[in-house]
């Protein structure tokens, strides 16, 4: 989104030549990706909270003490200019002594349903939601 600097989108053939190495190879370029980056930024999509490898993302980065936060995108058309089902929060499924990982780690639901409100709001406010995630992160130790 041009707020956060150095993530290289990822194309559809790339990711079919790192999913053909397996669980190893998945893992290792996720650790890859996030070595040196301060947060994990979850796309929040309907099949998010189900899918393996960003529940794996989301406690990989709490264990390396990275802030966390959730970005709902339901109302974000995607190539078929279509606006999919708002998913579940994949935090639901952690627990960080005790305390539900929801109520640590913050999501934003954009409160628009035009895509480009919506994009306009993610990008104006994903430089605060991401230090904000980082002030959250330090108060858990």
């Amino acid at each position: 989104m041009g707020v956060i600097e150095g993530n290289q989108l990822v194309s559809g053939n790339t990711w079919e030549q790192i999913k053909q190495g397996g669980e190893p190879a998945i893992k290792r370029w996720i650790n890859t990706q996030m070595a040196g980056k301060s947060v994990v930024i979850v796309c929040i999509g309907p099949k998010t909270s189900q899918r393996k490898y960003v529940k794996y993302e989301i406690e990989k980065g709490w264990k390396d003490r990275k802030g966390v936060l959730g970005i709902h995108i339901h109302n974000l058309k995607n190539l078929l200019g279509e606006q999919a089902l708002k998913g579940s929060n994949p935090f639901a499924s952690f627990t960080v002594n005790g305390t539900n990982l929801s109520s640590i780690a913050k999501t934003y639901d954009p409160p628009y349903t035009t895509s480009t409100y919506v994009y306009e709001h993610i990008n104006d406010n994903l430089a605060e939601w991401v230090e904000e995630a980082i002030m959250i992160r330090k108060r858990y130790g």
